[in-house]
């Protein structure tokens, strides 16, 4: 059911009023710049340590605050966009963003580098969950999975930019620059957005406070326990916070299934597709986000490579993951979905069980090789897992799924990064894991440091794993023959 707003005129032109190149230009700068600043900030943590004179266990967040505010937010984030209209919303996400950018380049301490991420993650959270909930809105059904696949273009591209330019910019001009560089395309973005985006329909909604209170609070707490597990070892307090963490994942469920406008709707997880899609979604997250950073430490740590040369080594699969997507994203609309989503996790999978092959002396040409399955991998499930969710979502509710969408992948994205943290500091001394972590470790690498690298991997081949089984599991493909790929009810639909 559509809320009474929702009978809005679509402008001439169509619901974007003849500007779908531009809204699809600017939603996919707005994923190039979310994915590059979850990733920017880990080759410039040891310049930020000395210069800000800063532990590991502060500047860490400056990461993982990022990330999991992302994860909370991007629901609520969505339901703005319903609420308030998805084009004003996404455009209040970039300015924030910009805002953010600039607060972090000023830090005059860890501590406020910390508070200023966290309102660069607001921004982020806004653009991240409304992007795809609008390119639903503006495009026809049969162009939704390029339009989706030039997002997951802009993440592939934003994810190794952020390695490429946090060693790069933090070596010739200094950190803060890493965050000076989204002013400028922040500022012209706000200003292209004022201009093209549509004004989209509002639906009522209510938002779920204590579910977000809770689920924040369940993200915080299991994250600081394991860091501080990794790095400093057991204590009553770190396994306190563990405790509470576990503690309220029930009590989350106990909300979730009591209130009005819950963040995660039991009724869509009821739609076969769309629930097996969602949940694939967070497990493929959770088996494969934090492989950028575990081939860093890698080829850093292990091999003693400059950033730049060990960021240049992946950049070959993430190109081919940029271009496949669009490509990918339309031929899934054709051809259905679970098979396309599939065959992408299986590839991501057959690339880490290559990379966890890796030795202290192994041909380093075999990395790029291996990112170019993995770059596949990613180009294949992105497009085709998005156009599955966002085919089923109702009208009314394109931004509370697109949110939920977000949440999911940003959750598991957060908790990807903890495991493997945690699992490859766990076969090393935790002082030398510190050193190491931070990129201030003298002398060789333990080979034992190896082994926890190993180890990580293996648990994120076993995640994808399960993965690929609730995709495959998903159903009926969502391509050009589902029921609900031309939704009667959605402005601009034909």
């Amino acid at each position: 059911m559509t809320g009474p707003a929702s009978t809005s005129t679509a402008p001439p032109g169509g619901p974007a009023g003849g500007h779908e190149r531009s809204i699809l230009i600017l939603t996919t700068v707005g994923s190039l710049m979310f994915a590059i600043d979850s990733t920017i900030v880990v080759l410039a943590l040891p310049t930020m340590a000395r210069e800000l004179s800063a532990p590991l266990t502060v500047l860490i967040w400056a990461i993982l605050l990022y990330i999991l505010i992302g994860a909370a937010l991007t629901t609520q984030a969505g339901r703005m966009g319903d609420l308030w209209g998805r084009g004003r919303v996404y455009n209040s996400g970039f300015a924030i963003f910009t805002l953010g950018s600039l607060l972090c380049g000023l830090a005059p301490s860890a501590n406020f580098l910390v508070a200023a991420r966290a309102v660069q993650a607001v921004g982020g959270s806004l653009l991240f969950a409304n992007g795809s909930a609008i390119l639903a809105y503006i495009f026809p059904p049969q162009r939704r999975g390029t339009a989706f696949g030039m997002l997951a273009l802009g993440w592939g591209v934003g994810a190794i930019l952020g390695i490429l330019l946090g060693g790069v910019i933090t070596t010739a001009l200094g950190w803060r620059y890493i965050f000076f560089i989204n002013i400028p395309i922040g500022v012209g973005a706000v200003a292209l957005g004022l201009r093209v985006l549509p004004a989209t329909p509002r639906t009522p909604t209510q938002f779920d406070w204590p579910g977000f209170v809770t689920l924040t609070a369940l993200l915080a707490a299991v994250s600081y326990g394991a860091i501080e597990l990794a790095i400093y070892g057991g204590s009553w307090l770190t396994y306190g916070y563990l405790t509470l963490g576990l503690l309220l994942l029930p009590v989350f469920f106990y909300l979730e299934i009591h209130a009005a406008q819950p963040l995660v709707e039991v009724q869509d997880l009821r739609n076969r597709l769309l629930g097996f899609s969602l949940v694939a979604g967070f497990f493929q997250s959770l088996g494969y986000l934090s492989i950028v950073f575990l081939l860093t430490l890698y080829l850093q740590g292990v091999r003693a490579l400059t950033p730049l040369d060990a960021s240049l080594l992946l950049v070959p699969g993430y190109c081919v993951g940029a271009v496949a997507g669009p490509l990918m994203g339309r031929l899934a609309y054709r051809t259905g979905t679970r098979a396309m989503a599939t065959g992408g996790i299986v590839l991501m999978l057959v690339g880490i069980a290559a990379y966890s092959a890796l030795g202290a002396s192994t041909w380093l040409g075999w990395v790029p090789i291996i990112s170019l399955v993995t770059g596949l991998g990613t180009g294949m499930f992105f497009p085709a897992n998005t156009l599955a969710i966002m085919s089923q979502a109702p009208p009314d509710r394109l931004g509370s799924v697109s949110g939920l969408r977000s949440t999911l992948q940003n959750m598991g994205a957060l908790l990807s990064f903890v495991l493997a943290f945690a699992i490859a500091g766990a076969t090393v001394p935790k002082d030398v894991a510190y050193a190491v972590f931070l990129g201030t470790l003298t002398g060789g690498i333990p080979t034992a440091f190896l082994v926890g690298l190993h180890n990580a991997l293996y648990v994120s081949a076993g995640v994808l794993g399960v993965a690929a089984i609730l995709s495959w599991n998903r159903g009926r493909d969502a391509g050009a023959s589902s029921p609900r790929a031309v939704p009667s009810e959605l402005p601009g639909g034909k």
